[in-house]
């Protein structure tokens, strides 16, 4: 029989690690120079105008160039990117430029960086700021789209990445 639990922190986290997401790097164009984080936590708004959902942990070393510059990408990550993923998630175990320099990267409408081998990538700005508990959310206008191969995926579930390709051969 299933159990039923108050809704603490601990549970909450246990039951969103069993819901899979799309694995995304999301990037920005600093004063410092190029930065990004890995995210899972991305989805469509609506598509007229095209918008994203984009959430962000107000600890992240990330939030406040994010909120200053109003840019973003949503580089949404292919299935061979699984050995990227945890680079971008590392919390100041590996150094922005070394992480950019993993991968080739391209510039649209807003300057934020672009992978330029993502499954697809959403180059934005950010039209409104929502703080809800220990994140802001953030409604991104898509200025521009970047798309790559359509045939492989990498989504984040049980705690782990897991590759998504539907090629035949």
């Amino acid at each position: 029989m299933p159990e039923h639990i108050n809704a603490s922190r601990q549970y909450f986290r246990e039951a969103m690690s069993r819901l899979g997401a799309a694995v995304n790097i999301i990037t920005t164009k600093g004063p410092d120079g190029d930065t990004g984080f890995t995210a899972s936590a991305v989805c469509s708004v609506t598509d007229d105008p095209p918008t994203l959902l984009v959430c962000i942990n107000k600890n992240a070393s990330q939030h406040n160039t994010i909120k200053t510059t109003g840019i973003l990408c949503v580089n949404v990550l292919a299935h061979d990117h699984q050995e990227l993923a945890p680079v971008f998630a590392s919390v100041g175990k590996v150094p922005m430029l070394e992480r950019f320099a993993l991968a080739k990267w391209q510039r649209l409408a807003t300057g934020a960086p672009v992978l330029e081998s993502a499954a697809a990538a959403f180059d934005c700005k950010i039209d409104q700021i929502v703080e809800v508990g220990t994140h802001s959310v953030l409604f991104c206008a898509v200025q521009a789209i970047h798309l790559g191969r359509g045939n492989s995926g990498l989504i984040y579930h049980g705690r782990a990445y897991h590759k998504i390709n539907t090629d035949k051969a």
